[in-house]
């Protein structure tokens, strides 16, 4: 029976699709591996944005008006968005354990947290 199979006349394709291809094939001589980011000086220089009417936008004149949704609250321990606010120190607090935390902290860091968010007052 092995007589058989190894005098079958079997055709197997050059390149089998489930190998790993060479690196030398794939990336020819002088050819990048990887992708090539552009920066935004880069993409500014490629759009040539001076060839644009002035009033349509893009990444130069770009101007928005007010947003009509009211800012979103994140929590100053964090950084999770929150709807509580700490009536004692005004820091703003996530959750339960977030809260605890906050009630337990030193007037000093209290302040720390709050100058962060550029709301520091002066706790009685």
């Amino acid at each position: 029976m092995e007589s058989e199979v190894v005098h079958a006349d079997i055709l197997l394709p050059p390149v089998l699709g489930f190998k790993k291809i060479q690196m030398a094939d794939k990336y020819p001589k002088g050819q990048s591996r990887g992708r090539h980011w552009k920066h935004l000086k880069q993409i500014l220089q490629a759009e040539n944005y001076l060839n644009y009417p002035a009033n349509e936008p893009n990444y130069n004149n770009i101007e928005s008006p007010p947003s009509m949704y009211p800012p979103k609250k994140f929590c100053d321990i964090t950084g999770f968005e929150t709807p509580y606010t700490d009536p004692r120190t005004s820091i703003r607090y996530a959750n339960t354990e977030v809260f605890k935390r906050v009630r337990s902290l030193p007037n000093e860091y209290v302040q720390r947290y709050l100058s962060l968010r550029n709301a520091a007052v002066v706790l009685r």
